[in-house]
């Protein structure tokens, strides 16, 4: 189905990929992994026969025999793509339904004008069906569902054009435990029904549930390829930190939230929330897709407007409104968000984006904040020559270290982190907790970490803060959970494993046919 050699792209006279062949077979699936940077996303245009802005590739691409490139891109319906940052594949000022039926319509050509209607009906809800996604989300605007759901509705579309072929990006990015599973699972179903799926991604335990073969992408040049089971190896768990008194409450606590409720369209999303956090603490806040936990963190920087409740921060309560902060309480509250490429302007350089927040909040020179910003791009290992760049030139995980620093340069006392690991390789995931573990240590630096990812509670958290349906259902230190749940909801959101059953619905029967 897929066939690939001596492939090679280059852009400003850097070299991104540097003759990768391979070939996958009809319902295969293969992993290609690396660090950031080297070159997945690249590759994963390229079967779709694109290219970013000024790449030019070489060698040959073919999808079920047909030559595929710049100039004769891969037919429609064939290839479908889920890119690692979903809200670039969503239309923002279109609601859901509307956009799932036209893809239904345009690919369902059913004789007769009422029963192509029943057939769009039918096709589109169980396409959500298959997602996990509930019918009422029809109704609402992309930036209206939490980094998890818009995933999943990327992936719908795809379904919805029946592609022969599925390029999926960091798919599991932004998903909680539960999700990771049935999104594995849907990708095995795909591949059992002769879909051939290329995954690009940074989950290991994914790679090992559903991958047939993998290669391994350093610096755009294979290093390393063969069956999946051998080539990624069993993926390790770090042993939590120890540290003094970790996970007991704080006693003057620097941040308190009480009775926080908030709504989205007239529905209840928060219901009367607290949380408390102290000097230097880290508060993992974790739930399933969609459980409220970025409205949370939105509102305590102001970004969304509870109809109920206050946020204090050093004993000062603060505005409930961005706009009403003053420049001081603006500092005091870091925001890296789950969308780092959203949050950054796409024709400026990256380098003066980071910098600008600092020079404005905090009223510091251009040339120190430069300086500042320099030495947190080394910590960070992000190029100096890469940030003058503009965003499209950068991956989803170069940028998410990016707005880090942007955060880390106004000398916040709270940083919130959105699931900033969620596009990162092991080695450069490691990195950033090790920074911000000694910057929290170092700065007195409280973190509320919003995280899908078992191994950042390990390494950074205090204390966890469950929340489902907009509820705290349980609370605690780190280090007594998972074991200690008593939740099964937490037991399974904390599990970093992907265990799918040994024959997925309809495998057997397919077998037999």
């Amino acid at each position: 189905m897929i066939r690939v050699d001596g492939l090679g792209a280059v852009a400003d006279g850097h070299r991104l990929l540097r003759d990768v062949s391979f070939a996958v077979p009809a319902g295969g699936v293969l992993a290609v992994v690396g660090p950031s940077g080297s070159g997945k996303s690249t590759l994963g245009r390229a079967l779709l026969g694109e290219v970013g802005p000024g790449v030019r590739l070489t060698g040959r691409v073919e999808i079920d025999g047909r030559v595929v490139g710049p100039e004769t891109p891969a037919p429609g319906g064939l290839v479908g793509y889920v890119p690692q940052q979903p809200s670039a594949a969503l239309t923002p000022v279109r609601r859901v339904g509307p956009v799932l039926h036209e893809i239904a319509r345009r690919h369902r050509p059913v004789p007769g004008r009422r029963a192509r209607r029943v057939a769009v009906r039918e096709a589109v809800r169980a396409v959500l069906t298959r997602v996990g996604l509930p019918a009422d989300i029809l109704r609402r605007y992309p930036h209206q569902l939490s980094g998890g759901q818009q995933q999943r509705l990327v992936i719908a579309h795809a379904l919805l054009a029946g592609a022969r072929v599925l390029v999926a990006d960091e798919p599991t990015t932004g998903q909680d435990g539960l999700h990771r599973r049935d999104v594995a699972a849907e990708l095995r179903r795909l591949a059992a029904t002769g879909v051939t799926v290329v995954l690009l991604s940074h989950d290991l335990h994914l790679v090992r549930a559903i991958a047939d073969d993998a290669i391994v992408l350093d610096r755009g040049v294979v290093v390393a390829a063969g069956p999946a089971h051998a080539v990624v190896g069993e993926p390790t768990r770090s042993a939590p930190a120890a540290r003094p008194d970790a996970g007991s409450p704080p006693l003057e606590a620097l941040l308190r939230a009480e009775g926080l409720t908030a709504a989205h369209r007239g529905a209840t999303v928060l219901h009367g929330v607290d949380v408390t956090l102290g000097d230097a603490q880290c508060l993992a806040l974790i739930g399933r897709s969609g459980s409220g936990k970025t409205t949370l963190a939105r509102c305590l920087a102001g970004l969304h407007r509870p109809d109920t409740g206050t946020v204090t921060l050093d004993g000062r309560r603060l505005h409930a409104s961005l706009d009403r902060r003053v420049p001081p309480d603006l500092a005091a509250v870091g925001y890296v968000f789950q969308d780092p490429r959203a949050s950054f302007h796409p024709y400026a350089p990256v380098l003066a984006q980071v910098t600008r927040p600092a020079v404005r909040l905090r009223r510091q020179g251009p040339a120190d904040v430069l300086a500042a910003a320099r030495a947190l791009l080394d910590q960070v290992g992000l190029d100096r020559d890469l940030v003058t760049r503009r965003p499209e030139r950068l991956s989803g995980g170069e940028l998410q270290r990016a707005a880090l620093v942007r955060a880390l340069l106004t000398r916040p006392r709270l940083l919130v982190c959105d699931e900033i690991t969620s596009g990162l390789d092991g080695v450069n995931r490691d990195r950033i907790l090790t920074l911000l573990d000694e910057l929290r240590q170092a700065h007195r630096l409280a973190l509320l970490v919003i995280t899908h990812d078992p191994e950042v509670v390990v390494r950074l958290a205090d204390r966890v803060v469950v929340l489902d349906h907009g509820r705290v259902v349980e609370h605690g230190r780190a280090a007594d959970l998972p074991a200690g749940a008593r939740s099964p909801l937490t037991r399974a959101l904390l599990d970093p494993a992907i265990a799918l059953p040994a024959t997925t619905p309809d495998t057997e029967e397919m077998s037999r046919t």
